[in-house]
């Protein structure tokens, strides 16, 4: 896609400030964006190079970096190492309750693997991030929620950029009964165990423009990851397509009191190598991801204190302090991993990708991953769900961009999509009878996180003048062809009962980003640059 993004406004010497004579200034460091390649995500993209323009016309010196997905993503999570960076938290369905989105603004997230990179912290917002965790009562925690959104907005550490609708498409004439879910789109764990194939060919092919980061379940910080994993390993709850918790793996979870929950386990439950999988598993598996330096799961795990196993079927989970969403959320995130396997690693995060275990107990088996290429689960015979099942197995096609997806749809060599079309390729979806497309809103979004621990980032002024400065209806209209809305807090509008519509909003205004500037104490050089 070429830039044709060329910002319209008044010469930024004409509304040059110029500091006091005698008080010494020095220019305002030179910042760099970093986001994705354009063959990866073309709006990512040429969002940064959107907003890179009207910063340089507020005096910043900018350079924008586009990088290789996972590069990016070590950069932003595992080493902390950018100025400001675009990329997008996914709208999976455990995210409909607002403790993971709110939880990326806590201060104690943010260390290296968390998920607060950019490390902001506000005291204030914590404690009522805990408080809110602890409000059973769904009223007043929603006024809690609604309080945290205005309380950070103003000091704007991370952009919301806009909710991008989820659209996506399947092949009719393969497959049946594909359903979507909020947020997931097609590619969710429940579409490969409740599809209906139509012809003789009972595997399931889906195609994507990125393969995990890794598949080492002590590791892997991208939603890629995860969603190939979770139809491996199993969970003591799922939520269902509807969003209703489903007890999985645990056939009873009973609340003792706000902060003691037993878990019956299902009898006769396997790993996929036979062994079997008792309460012990489940004990070591929670207190094995408490132990470790993973921080990708942090808050989720914040309020347990201890877990202890009662019986062979039986644990016992003690809460630091009451956890409102812990049964229906912490519950179904974490993998439960076989105790016989990883209780002889003591460094899972050092393991290479030929070391990695793939051993769960989910209702598909890991077979084959071929790097950058393919990957394949096999159906899990042995699995309690097994029945449910029509697909022998599930095949995933890695290909270099959205176009090369595209393409393989078209032609039959997948099934179905595991990301967003891109908007031109819409409406040819739409007028291919063999192709059925999908719609959902996305509660997830697409972000400008900036790194409060670096200049000009640290200053509150800055980011809010900088946030004034992108014109993120255009990336709407012009990017997304019209199928999205510019974001305003982490809690998504869709997301009606927890989302707080009125927070302090920053629409698209150059002369309101130099009045903040100004009214901060900066100033601009005669060449125009922004200094301090």
């Amino acid at each position: 896609m070429t830039r044709k993004f060329m910002l319209a406004g008044t010469s930024m010497l004409a509304l040059a400030a110029f500091a006091a004579p005698g008080i010494a200034q020095e220019q305002v460091a030179s910042v760099e964006i970093l986001t994705t390649t354009e063959s990866y995500d073309p709006i990512r993209y040429e969002g940064a190079f959107i907003v890179a323009e009207a910063w340089r016309e507020l005096g910043l010196d900018v350079t924008v970096r586009p990088m290789e997905f996972s590069t990016l993503l070590d950069r932003f999570y595992s080493e902390q190492d950018f100025d400001a960076t675009i990329l997008g938290w996914s709208g999976r369905v455990d995210r409909l309750d607002p403790q993971f989105f709110l939880g990326t603004l806590d201060s104690r997230q943010a260390d290296l693997g968390a998920n607060n990179p950019g490390g902001y912290s506000n005291p204030d917002y914590d404690a009522l991030y805990d408080a809110q965790g602890a409000e059973f009562d769904i009223e007043a925690r929603r006024d809690i929620v609604h309080e945290m959104q205005d309380l950070y907005m103003g000091d704007v550490p991370v952009v919301v950029l806009f909710h991008r609708d989820e659209v996506v498409a399947y092949n009719n004439t393969q497959f049946t009964n594909m359903n979507a879910m909020a947020g997931e789109g097609l590619y969710s764990e429940w579409v490969p165990m409740e599809a209906q194939p139509v012809g003789d060919r009972t595997t399931l092919r889906i195609g994507g423009p990125q393969e995990p980061d890794n598949v080492n379940p002590l590791a892997s910080t991208s939603v890629w990851g995860w969603k190939w994993m979770r139809m491996y390993y199993d969970r003591l709850v799922r939520l269902s397509p509807d969003v209703e918790p489903v007890p999985w793996a645990a056939e009873r979870v009973e609340a003792v009191d706000e902060v003691t929950i037993d878990v019956t386990l299902r009898e006769g439950m396997t790993f996929h190598d036979g062994e079997p999988l008792t309460a012990e598993d489940i004990a070591f598996t929670f207190n094995y991801y408490m132990d470790s330096e993973y921080s990708y799961f942090n808050s989720y795990l914040a309020p347990v204190a201890s877990v202890e196993v009662t019986g062979d079927l039986t644990v016992r989970f003690n809460l630091s302090e009451p956890s409102a969403p812990f049964a229906t959320i912490t519950l179904s995130q974490i993998p439960i991993l076989p105790a016989h396997i990883w209780s002889e690693i003591d460094n899972p995060q050092d393991l290479t990708p030929e070391q990695i275990p793939t051993v769960g107990s989910g209702p598909f088996v890991f077979d084959r991953y071929d790097r950058g290429e393919f990957m394949s689960l096999t159906t899990n015979r042995d699995h309690f769900h097994a029945d449910e099942i029509a697909v022998d197995g599930v095949e995933f096609v890695i290909y270099a961009d959205a176009e090369g997806v595209f393409t393989a749809l078209q032609t039959g060599q997948i099934d179905m999509t595991a990301w967003r079309m891109e908007p031109g390729q819409i409406p040819l979806a739409e007028g291919n009878s063999d192709l059925t497309v999908v719609s959902v809103p996305d509660f997830g979004y697409f972000h400008m996180t900036y790194n409060t621990r670096r200049e000009p980032f640290d200053d509150r002024a800055v980011r809010r003048a900088l946030t004034m400065a992108m014109d993120r209806e255009r990336m709407v209209n012009v990017l997304l062809d019209g199928r999205g809305e510019v974001g305003t807090t982490v809690v998504a509008p869709v997301n009606a009962f927890w989302h707080n519509p009125f927070v302090e909003r920053f629409d698209f205004d150059m002369d309101a980003a130099r009045a903040e500037l100004e009214e901060a104490g900066y100033s601009w050089d005669s060449d125009g640059r922004l200094q301090r």
